[in-house]
C-alpha cells in the first residue's frame, strides 16, 4: 500500500499488522539502524530525497497512469466519524449515528470488529438525523426524528435518541409527544465481517458473516472468534437471514420505550488474550488526580478537561506488568504501543503525576535491545515518513534519545528516587547506544549523530535530542553518583559549538538552522516545525534549563520564523514553511500543523522569552480546538487563517491522539510555568507576564506525588494554592 494512501504515515512500506489484542497499521517490523538500512553497495536505501543547499529535491518518475480497473483500497477517512474510545474497545460511525457497515463502521474489541452493521428504522424508514455529538471520549448521542400518521402539521411527534458506549452497548430510546397512542414498529438490522481492525482500516475487510439465532438476539462465527449481539427487551420477531430484530412497540401519549443492545466478542476454544484495557469506568482510579482547569476564557477549561478524557481513553496496561500504564499513539491507526509516541506523551502530562511516565518506561525498558551488537540499547522502531525534502527517520532512534530525558524530568517531578534508580540501567544503556552510535560515524560525522544510522542525514531535530539527552543523562548519573557526567556534559558542549558552526545558513533575513545535513556536509535549507526542537532545552532544576543549540542571536532568530507568517498558519506550527518547495497544506511533514511540535514550540519560546511568539501559536491552537470540539486531531491542514475561516482537519489523522492531547495539556501549563526540582526540595513559578488567556487556575496538577494548585492573573503574576510539604515555594 503506497505511502500516500497510509494512515500510518510510516514508511517504506505499509504492512497491516497487529501487536497482541490491540491492532494498528505500520510498517513491517524491522529495525532502522545500520543492518536495516543499507543496500549490497553499502548506501543508504533513501538518500535520494535529499536535496543539497539551493536544489530541488529529486523526485522518482510519475507512475504510468491509470487506463481502468478498481481503484486500490486505502485508509478509510475519518475526520467526519464520531469515534467512541476506551481501549481495546471502539464505536466508529458518522454523525448521524448509523452503523451502514462501510468504512471504519462498527463496534471493535481486542482489535476485532464484532458489529458493523446497526441501522434502526422505525416505521419503515430510518430516523431524520438531528444531531450526533460527543458525551465524553467513551460515548456518544444521537437524536432524529420520526413523522407518522399522528403528525397533523410539520412537527414531528416521536424522536429517536441512540446512546452508545465504545464498550459495545447501545440504548434506542423512542419518545413521543403525540396527542393519541402509537403503535411503530422498529427493526434493527445487525450484520458484521468479524475482521481485524487493521484490514477494515487499509479498506479491505473481509465479506458478512451469516448470522445466527442466539438467545434474545443474534450469533456469528467465523474461525478463532464470534460475536454475539443481545438485546432487551426480546425481539418479538427475528430473521437471522436478514439480521434483523423487530419489535411492535406500543407508545402512549408523552410516553417512552427503551431497547438495549449489546455486542460482546467470544473466542471459543482459545486462551483469553491478557486485558490490555486500564479502568475505564467514571469511578476507575486514574494515574492522575483529578485535575481541572478555569479562567477567564472558558475553551481553556474545555480543552483541558477534554485532553484528559482522551488520555483515559488511551490508557493501556502491559500484558507483562498489568501494574504498568501507557499511551496508545492514536485511534484508529495506531491503537497500540509506539514507543516514541508513548515516550513524548509521558513527558507533556509530567504536570499531571509520574505514574503514566514510570510505567511507560518500565514497559519500555522490557523491550531494550539486549546483546552486544551495534543495536544494544536502543529500542526497535519503524521509519517514519519525514516530508518531500528528507529521507524516512527512525522512531527507535527518537525513542532511545527520548528515555533518559523523560526520566531525568520525571524525577524532578517527584518519581520516587527507588523507581528511578530501578530505570537508571535503562537510561544508561540508552547514553552508551548514543556514544557508539556517534563513534561509529567517524569523522565524516563530526561527533553528530545520524538518522537512520549510519549514513544520515544528520537532521537537525535529532541533534537537539541528542544534546537534551547528553545533559539530562549527565544529570542523573551525577545526582547517583555514577560516572560519566562530565564526559557527557563535554560532548554537549562540543555539540553545540559543531551546530552553531555546520547548521546555520546565513541569508539577508537574518538566516535559519538547516533541516539537516548531509553526510559530504550540504545543507538542507528547508524550514518547518521540527526547527522548534532546538528550543526544547529540557528541565535540569527549578528554574534552571539546559543550555540550547543555538546562542542568544541565533535563539532570537528562531522566534521570529517561528512566529513569522510562513511557519505560522494562524491555527499552529506548520510542519513544512508555505514558502519551501513541496509544500502541501495537508502534508504530514511537508505543511500541515501538527499538534505536539507546536506545543514543543510555545514551552521552548516561553522559556527562551519570547512570550509574544508564544502566546501567538498557544492563541492559534486553542481557536483551532474550538471547531474541533476541544478534541485536538494529531494533526490538521496549515492552510493560512483568514477571517471566518475553520482549519480544515486531515482525512487520516488520528483523533483522539496520545501526543495531541497531551500536547494540549503542555500548552495550557506553559502559562504556569511550573518547574519543579523536588529533590532539592524546590518548586519555582514562572507564568507568562502576557497571560495571553487571562487569569487562569489550575487545581489537581501533581508534585512530588501531591497535589498541586497554581492561579495565574491577569497581569501574568502566579501564587501558588496547594503544595507538597516541604516543598520551598518560589517564583
Amino acid at each position: 500500500m503506497p505511502l500516500g494512501a497510509a494512515g500510518a504515515r510510516d514508511v517504506p512500506c505499509v504492512t497491516v499488522t497487529s501487536t497482541g489484542p490491540v491492532p494498528f497499521i505500520r510498517v513491517a517490523r524491522k529495525r532502522c539502524p545500520s543492518s536495516w538500512a543499507k543496500t549490497p553497495a553499502g548506501e543508504c536505501r533513501h538518500v535520494q530525497g535529499i536535496a543539497p543547499q539551493g536544489r530541488p529535491a529529486h523526485r522518482p518518475p510519475a507512475p504510468q497512469q491509470r487506463t481502468g480497473g478498481a481503484r486500490p483500497p486505502g485508509p478509510q477517512p475519518v475526520h467526519t466519524a464520531l469515534i467512541c474510545v476506551a481501549l481495546p474497545a471502539l464505536a466508529i460511525s458518522g454523525e448521524h449515528g448509523q452503523m451502514t457497515g462501510q468504512g471504519l463502521d462498527g463496534f471493535y474489541r481486542g482489535g476485532r470488529r464484532i458489529l458493523a452493521r446497526c441501522l434502526v428504522r422505525v416505521g419503515g424508514e430510518p430516523p431524520l438525523p438531528v444531531q450526533g455529538r460527543m458525551l465524553a471520549a467513551d460515548r456518544a448521542r444521537f437524536v432524529g426524528t420520526v413523522r407518522t400518521a399522528a403528525d397533523s402539521g410539520p412537527d414531528p411527534a416521536v424522536t429517536v435518541e441512540r446512546l452508545r458506549s465504545a464498550e459495545g452497548v447501545e440504548r434506542v430510546v423512542l419518545r413521543s409527544t403525540a396527542g393519541r397512542p402509537l403503535r411503530l414498529r422498529v427493526e434493527v438490522s445487525l450484520g458484521t465481517d468479524l475482521a481485524e481492525l487493521g484490514a477494515v482500516a487499509a479498506g479491505v475487510p473481509g465479506p458478512e458473516v451469516p448470522a445466527a439465532v442466539h438467545a434474545s438476539g443474534l450469533r456469528w462465527t467465523a474461525p478463532g472468534a464470534q460475536a454475539v449481539v443481545t438485546a432487551e427487551p426480546a425481539p418479538g420477531d427475528t430473521l437471522a437471514s436478514a439480521g434483523l430484530l423487530c419489535w411492535e412497540i406500543d407508545l402512549p401519549p408523552g410516553g417512552t420505550r427503551a431497547i438495549e443492545l449489546r455486542a460482546g466478542l467470544e473466542q471459543p476454544g482459545r486462551v483469553r488474550p491478557p486485558e490490555t484495557a486500564a479502568s475505564h469506568g467514571r469511578g476507575a482510579t486514574l494515574p492522575w488526580g483529578d485535575a481541572e482547569a478555569d479562567g477567564d476564557d472558558p475553551r481553556a477549561a474545555a480543552l483541558f478537561a477534554t485532553a484528559l478524557d482522551d488520555l483515559r481513553a488511551l490508557l493501556l496496561r502491559d500484558p507483562a506488568q498489568p501494574g504498568d500504564v501507557h499511551l496508545a499513539a492514536g485511534v484508529p491507526w495506531r491503537c497500540g504501543l509506539a514507543p516514541a509516541e508513548a515516550l513524548w506523551a509521558a513527558r507533556m502530562t509530567l504536570p499531571l503525576g509520574v505514574r503514566v511516565a514510570a510505567g511507560t518506561l518500565r514497559t519500555l525498558a522490557r523491550t531494550q535491545i539486549a546483546g552486544t551488537g551495534p543495536d544494544r540499547g536502543s529500542f526497535p522502531g519503524a521509519l517514519r515518513h519525514a516530508g518531500a525534502h528528507l529521507p524516512p527517520g527512525c522512531t527507535g532512534i527518537e525513542a532511545t534519545l527520548l528515555f533518559p530525558v523523560v526520566l531525568a524530568e520525571a524525577r524532578r517531578w517527584g518519581l520516587p528516587e527507588r523507581e528511578t534508580l530501578a530505570l537508571l540501567p535503562a537510561a544508561e544503556r540508552c547514553l552508551e547506544w548514543l556514544w557508539s552510535a556517534v563513534a561509529a560515524g567517524g569523522t565524516a560525522a563530526g561527533g553528530c549523530l545520524a538518522d537512520p544510522l549510519p549514513t544520515g542525514p544528520y537532521r537537525c531535530e535529532v541533534q537537539a535530542h541528542a544534546h537534551r539527552a547528553a545533559l539530562l543523562g549527565a544529570d542523573l548519573l551525577e545526582a547517583h553518583g555514577r560516572p560519566g557526567a562530565e564526559r557527557w556534559r563535554g560532548w554537549a558542549a562540543g555539540l553545540r559549538s559543531r551546530f552553531r558552526e555546520e547548521f546555520w545558513i546565513e541569508d539577508p533575513g537574518g538566516g535559519r538552522p538547516a533541516a539537516a545535513r548531509t553526510p559530504d556536509g550540504r545543507l538542507i535549507p528547508h524550514l518547518g516545525s521540527a526547527a522548534a526542537h532546538l528550543l526544547d532545552t529540557g528541565l535540569l532544576g527549578a528554574g534552571d534549563h539546559a543550555p540550547g543549540l543555538l546562542d542568544k542571536v541565533r535563539t532570537e532568530q528562531l522566534a521570529r520564523l517561528l512566529g513569522g507568517p510562513a511557519l505560522d498558519s494562524g491555527w499552529g506550527l506548520r510542519s513544512l514553511g508555505a514558502k519551501e518547495p513541496g509544500h502541501n497544506p495537508f502534508g504530514h511533514r511537508s505543511g500541515a500543523v501538527r499538534v505536539h511540535e507546536t506545543a514543543v514550540a510555545v514551552a521552548g519560546l516561553a522559556v527562551a522569552g519570547y512570550e509574544k511568539e508564544a502566546g501567538g501559536l498557544l492563541r492559534g491552537v486553542i481557536d483551532a480546538a474550538e471547531s474541533f470540539g476541544h478534541r485536538l486531531p494529531e494533526m490538521y491542514a496549515g492552510e493560512q487563517r483568514a477571517t471566518g475561516s475553520a482549519p480544515l482537519p486531515h482525512p487520516a489523522a488520528c483523533r483522539p491522539a496520545a501526543v495531541a492531547a497531551a500536547g494540549a495539556v503542555q500548552l495550557l501549563t506553559t502559562l504556569a510555568g511550573v518547574r519543579p526540582d523536588v529533590p532539592a526540595g524546590s518548586v519555582a513559578v514562572r507564568p507568562l507576564r502576557t497571560a495571553p488567556l487571562g487569569a487562569l487556575r489550575f487545581t489537581g496538577l501533581r508534585v512530588a506525588e501531591q497535589p498541586f494548585a497554581v492561579r495565574i492573573s491577569r497581569l501574568g503574576l502566579g501564587m501558588v494554592e496547594e503544595a507538597a510539604d516541604g516543598l520551598q515555594l518560589g517564583v
